[in-house]
């Protein structure tokens, strides 16, 4: 037998003398740790910013033939032959290693065939065969009741079992399909259910790296990277929505949004080509009576797509003016900037990159030149603090022109002219590394200088918003699951992608309503409102060169039905925000697979086409082509149908009616909510008045309000209110008074009646 190896343990870590690589346990607090092992490669984390160790307890015995190393929460067990097994409180398998050989996934072809088959059109995909996997593996059991959740917004099901998939940012235009192995980004922790028993695991790597979910053999998954140190984290917790505030606690949370960004949000690439265009979108909202807060310009704002530059003949020679006019309408501009920086040697931006070595390098020490939108471009090393800064003073020109936030795109970093090389020379903060390393951190670090700009120039929450990203990205920017099609698939993908994102930290997130490549239709865009209306990001965005799919582009019925659900939207946005209030300290998404309120229920582990907001609120979309029936599964509780009161008991599927103009929209029983005024946008007055809806006989409620635009917050400047309703009896208590205006008055509708509060500053209370 081989013997233990010999330990040295300071403070919270524990280093194992393993012979070839030393291996580190360090407990970060009782619910994670990290398992650690240098290969070589230098530098610190970019998922996670800080010191994340908490003083814990713990134990560490010698147990013969292994070594047990014991927190309150979780029991990592280690042998001789390097085998980590993790354990909960209870003794509960969740993470432990395979002990037997990979089992390579025959696909019955042979070298010659494979070439017959490729030169005939047809892609081969390939084995997971040891020489790809690259420079480690870790290969963990599975258990055959495992379900397996994460991995940010890859594409297919919500359960990620048996599927396969890469770390790799890119921007492939190609439908997406459930059999696509990467998207543009790369968010590497997974969450399971094993036998019913939460857990999490996040590998901290940038370099590009697989998880094989089950697919190759039942019997286990593995994750393998082509290079970088062995890092990763395993995460424990009582239920899964434990697992993910302690992800969270590690990677950060989505801070607290301005409110107005839950508005309703309109773009398409073309509308910003002239003034009057823009124009047009903005007088068709009007005219047609359709709430909205936001209105995106794509790259055609620019002076010959150079970033930070705007294009003043398009805009009648004063855009700062326009997009003034707009705002005084409650319409904010979000324009879009990309990476790429033209080549253009009386071009300011790219003179100053040149002169200041901003720019990523070939290995020969030439500023490396790729063609995106502008031609010939340059891109910004973004690793280095000193260009973040840099870029985030960029900003100042949009900021100066009085926009509401700003629009990322491109960052995988896309290029027209093949992929950049491995051995570009990209920073690692102050160290020279590769495109290898530092690709799948691109857009992160670009969406950090953009907030970090907007925040020091506006002094507001900032509003950015980014295709590519990396786990972590949330604590500066919101995503959308970048360029989707006007097809049914889609709209059915959206809500496992959503989800996903969520259970991967990504609170804020959308997808393209209606879809953005291809031509939409009257019940696609119809459903696909209604299905993402409580998407936190809620945009429609089209390309060029696409039928037009606003709201008012297929006429009636579909301009009323799509009125009817942005009015509902405006309804439910302090409830949303209040839900964000939470996640800032909980890091729990707001939309959520039941499975994250439910991770008891058998039913709900791979559900993809239901979700809810918080806890109160089930929504079952159709995404199915003329379907105008569906069955509806309600999880344990009672429900009530949110347009005609009718209850339900829950463990049941239902068959519920869902007309073009309906969606399946249910309330737990004994909820309270908030319920917004009816408006056409969100103002930055604060509201005088609020109205709270009580859904059955009775509930409790902690609503919060601040003025929904600054930092001031985090001072304490804000309000709390306690709702309840008990035998009839309505009370309102002001529990925390921070920010001065509260609400003058308080209305709870009752499902009979209506009791109205009006606020007495002497008591600082509120009476009947």
């Amino acid at each position: 037998m081989t013997t233990l190896p010999n330990y040295t343990q300071t403070k919270q870590t524990v280093t194992f003398d393993y012979p070839q690589h030393r291996l580190q346990l360090t407990v970060l607090t009782p619910t994670i740790v990290r398992v650690f092992e240098n290969r070589g490669d230098d530098g610190q984390s970019y998922a996670i910013e800080g010191n994340k160790e908490q003083p814990t307890d713990y134990t560490l015995t010698d147990a013969g033939d292994h070594y047990e190393l014991k927190t309150s929460a979780l029991t990592l067990k280690l042998d001789a032959d390097r085998h980590i097994d993790a354990y909960d409180a209870q003794g509960n398998a969740l993470v432990t290693d395979y002990r037997g050989e990979r089992q390579l996934l025959d696909k019955g072809i042979d070298k010659v065939h494979e070439r017959l088959v490729e030169a005939e059109g047809h892609s081969v995909t390939k084995s997971t065969v040891k020489s790809d996997t690259g420079y480690y593996e870790v290969i963990k059991t599975l258990a055959p009741d495992e379900h397996l959740y994460g991995l940010g917004d890859k594409t297919g099901y919500l359960d990620k079992r048996g599927f396969e998939y890469d770390n790799w940012n890119v921007d492939n235009p190609a439908p997406q399909l459930e059999n696509f192995p990467n998207l543009y980004k790369s968010i590497p922790v997974m969450l399971g259910l094993k036998n019913g028993h939460p857990y999490g695991l996040f590998f901290d790597n940038t370099y590009k790296s697989h998880f094989d979910m089950g697919k190759e053999d039942p019997h286990y998954y593995f994750y393998s990277a082509v290079q970088g140190n062995l890092d990763y984290y395993i995460i424990g917790g009582q239920t899964l929505k434990d697992v993910i505030t302690n992800y969270t606690y590690l990677t950060g949370r989505v801070p607290l949004p301005q409110k107005w960004t839950l508005g309703y949000q309109q773009s398409r690439w073309g509308y910003s080509a002239s003034q009057a265009e823009v124009q047009a979108i903005a007088d068709g909202l009007k005219k047609y009576d359709l709430p909205c807060d936001a209105i995106h310009f794509d790259v055609d704002y620019m002076d010959g797509y150079r970033v930070f530059t705007w294009d003043k003949t398009k805009f009648e020679g004063d855009p700062k003016a326009f997009v003034a006019k707009l705002k005084q309408r409650g319409i904010k501009v979000i324009p879009i900037i990309d990476p790429g920086v033209k080549k253009d040697p009386n071009y300011a931006t790219y003179a100053e990159g040149v002169k200041h070595n901003y720019f990523v390098k070939t290995p020969d020490n030439k500023v490396y030149i790729n063609k995106v939108w502008p031609g010939d471009s340059a891109f910004p090393d973004f690793g280095r603090p000193e260009v973040r800064k840099w870029w985030a003073t960029n900003n100042q020109f949009l900021t100066d022109m009085g926009v509401g936030g700003v629009w990322n795109d491109m960052n995988e970093p896309a290029t027209f002219e093949g992929e950049i090389p491995d051995d570009v020379v990209f920073s690692d903060q102050d160290t020279p590394s590769t495109h290898a390393k530092m690709h799948n951190v691109y857009g992160h670090n670009m969406a950090k200088a953009t907030y970090n700009g907007l925040k020091q120039q506006q002094g507001r929450r900032p509003y950015v918003i980014t295709r590519a990203a990396y786990a972590g990205t949330q604590k500066y920017s919101t995503v959308w699951t970048g360029d989707n099609r006007s097809i049914w698939p889609h709209i059915q993908m959206m809500i496992p992608q959503l989800c996903s994102l969520g259970l991967s930290g990504f609170s804020f997130v959308g997808t393209d309503i209606g879809g953005f490549a291809s031509d939409s239709n009257a019940e696609l865009l119809t459903r696909w409102i209604e299905a993402a209306i409580f998407s936190p990001l809620l945009r429609n965005h089209a390309a060029m060169g696409t039928r037009r799919q606003e709201p008012w582009a297929f006429g009636e019925p579909t301009l009323s039905i799509y009125r009817k659900y942005l009015k509902l939207r405006y309804r439910f946005i302090p409830y949303l925000y209040d839900l964000f209030a939470q996640e800032s300290q909980n890091g729990l998404p707001i939309m959520r697979p039941l499975v994250l309120n439910y991770d008891d229920d058998p039913r709900v582990r791979d559900l993809n086409d239901e979700y809810m907001v918080g806890d109160a609120v089930l929504v079952a979309p159709v995404v199915q082509k003329s379907q105008t029936k569906r069955l509806v599964y309600l999880p344990a509780g009672k429900w009530v149908d949110f347009w005609n009161n009718r209850e339900y008991d829950g463990n049941q599927d239902i068959v519920a009616d869902a007309p073009l103009d309906k969606l399946p929209l249910f309330i737990k029983r004994d909820t309270i909510l908030p319920w917004g005024a009816e408006v056409d946008h969100i103002s930055e007055e604060p509201d005088t008045a609020m109205t709270f809806k009580l859904f059955g006989d009775a509930g409790t409620y902690e609503h919060y309000q601040d003025d929904g635009l600054d930092f001031n917050y985090q001072n304490g400047e804000y309000n709390r209110y306690d709702i309840s309703v008990k035998d009839g009896q309505v009370a309102v208590k002001l529990g925390h008074h921070g920010f001065a205006p509260a609400y003058q008055t308080i209305t709870i509708d009752l499902p009979d009646s209506a009791v109205t509060l009006t606020y007495d500053a002497a008591s600082d209370g509120y009476r009947a």
